[in-house]
């Protein structure tokens, strides 16, 4: 029997993502210490923004990826889940580092000292590599999904018998809520060095707590009959954040582990799924485009972003406040563009978006 498609993650996909975009659009110009890709500091009070939806934005999409890894499992081997996933994750977002994601990184090099004045002396293939890890961006998150899904499988294969399945389906909303301490737990495990928004401890968390919570209707609609009240208090929450941490670097691992971020993020999350069953599980013309293109507005929007910033701050002197609108407004109509043209180019397709045909194949 298939099963009914549950247009609200579809549409809390696209909006993270577009979440995302604004987030980019504003961190590019942070003060609270945050390296970006571009040297110039913007608007203070925007930062506010950044604070607010740091804690949780990227995580919402690890859980809603372990949701799809469900759904997505329930149609395929475990064989063909990790080879679909392969090809539509993870090749695209490794090949765009090399691809368009070295220009990133020069871009990047133009306002960092990261050479020590010694680029002169290098090799241009070792000036390459340096900017493709350097014009990483957001590619990140694909490597890290692939890694979660790959998690899955293996929790899959060991417990052939399901009992964890069976114990998760047991689950009632306290439980649910002191998952909060094994959230918090798991911001301590695996962050890469160097490389911090590869917190894959808590990232591979959510994952799986998608996969084996929130897939569930029973917990969904738990969340939705409480989802305006969760909201309300996330909100709070989140207001309270803002003024804790406002105008130092939020992706200090000393902010990421405390405890009141972990319990902010958690909060949040059990809000917007719940309020996401309750008001968005719908569909019309605008959101199904949007789900058939989110995938590629999120790994195609910065590199994009980050040369037009970069000639904005080169070439034309405005006040700062109309560099936000400026890139803004670029972004809303060159990416649709950028995206068909892509789209429609076959090997630019197959490497950069990860699909063959014009359309890429349902989660």
């Amino acid at each position: 029997m298939e099963t009914k498609r549950l247009y609200y993650i579809d549409n809390l996909r696209w909006m993270s993502v577009l979440l995302v975009i604004v987030y980019h659009i504003i961190y590019l110009f942070n003060n609270s210490g945050v390296i970006s890709n571009i040297g110039y500091k913007g608007i203070p009070v925007l930062d506010g923004f950044l604070v607010f939806v740091y804690p949780w934005f990227m995580c919402l999409l690890f859980v809603i990826a372990g949701i799809a890894a469900r759904y997505s499992l329930n149609k395929r081997t475990n064989k063909e889940f990790i080879k679909d996933r392969a090809k539509r994750i993870l090749l695209p977002t490794v090949l765009g580092m090399f691809i368009y994601g070295w220009f990133t990184g020069y871009i990047t090099s133009l306002y960092t000292t990261f050479f020590y004045n010694e680029g002169a002396n290098l090799p241009i293939i070792i000036k390459y590599f340096i900017f493709c890890v350097m014009g990483i961006g957001p590619l990140w998150f694909g490597h890290a999904v692939f890694l979660g899904a790959l998690v899955i499988v293996l929790f899959r294969v060991i417990d052939k018998n399901k009992k964890l399945e069976n114990l998760f389906e047991k689950i009632n909303l306290t439980a649910i809520v002191l998952l909060v301490i094994a959230v918090w737990l798991s911001s301590f495990l695996f962050v890469v060095p160097v490389m911090s928004v590869y917190r894959l401890g808590i990232y591979i968390l959510m994952m799986l707590l998608g996969y084996y919570v929130f897939s569930q209707e029973r917990v969904i609609k738990m969340l939705s009959e409480i989802s305006g009240y969760m909201l309300f208090f996330a909100a709070v929450l989140g207001v309270l954040y803002v003024i804790k941490y406002y105008g130092v670097n939020y992706t200090a691992n000393s902010v990421l582990r405390n405890i009141f971020t972990n319990v902010y993020l958690w909060v949040m999350i059990l809000a917007l799924l719940g309020f996401g069953a309750k008001h968005l599980d719908f569909n019309n013309k605008f959101t199904e485009y949007m789900t058939e293109n989110s995938f590629n507005y999120y790994i195609l929007h910065y590199p994009l972003l980050v040369c037009l910033s970069h000639y904005l701050i080169t070439y034309i002197r405005l006040p700062f406040v109309a560099y936000y609108i400026i890139l803004a407004v670029s972004l809303a109509v060159l990416l649709p563009v950028l995206t068909e043209i892509v789209k429609r180019l076959p090997v630019l397709r197959f490497f950069i978006l990860g699909f063959k045909n014009t359309r890429p194949s349902g989660i």
